[in-house]
């Protein structure tokens, strides 16, 4: 049996965070709710980084660990990484506070 590579912890959760480094191209198998689950990677996903487990519309909340940590700032495939590039926080950023 092949080691878990993406953790989800929540079935409302839209995303799943890698355990190791994952390349483009690679099917990854979660499980969701106690069901499996296989997914074609878009993106090169970094150890301890998010990827859309579902499609995330722009404007709509990224739930991780049954919690939202962001907002799509544009349409994201399941399969893509979710980062700072497509996402932005909804609670204040330190590093832009003046």
């Amino acid at each position: 049996m092949e080691k878990c590579k993406a953790i989800v912890m929540k079935s409302v959760d839209n995303v799943a965070t890698a355990v190791e480094d994952l390349p483009a191209g690679y099917e990854v198998n979660f499980t969701v709710n106690g069901e499996a689950v296989a997914l074609l990677l878009k993106d090169n996903i970094p150890f301890g980084h998010k990827f859309a487990i579902k499609p995330i519309t722009q404007t709509a909340k990224v739930m991780k660990y049954g919690e939202p940590i962001g907002a799509a700032s544009e349409n994201i495939e399941a399969g893509r990484h979710v980062h700072v590039h497509n996402m932005g926080g909804l609670r204040g950023r330190g590093d832009l506070q003046a």
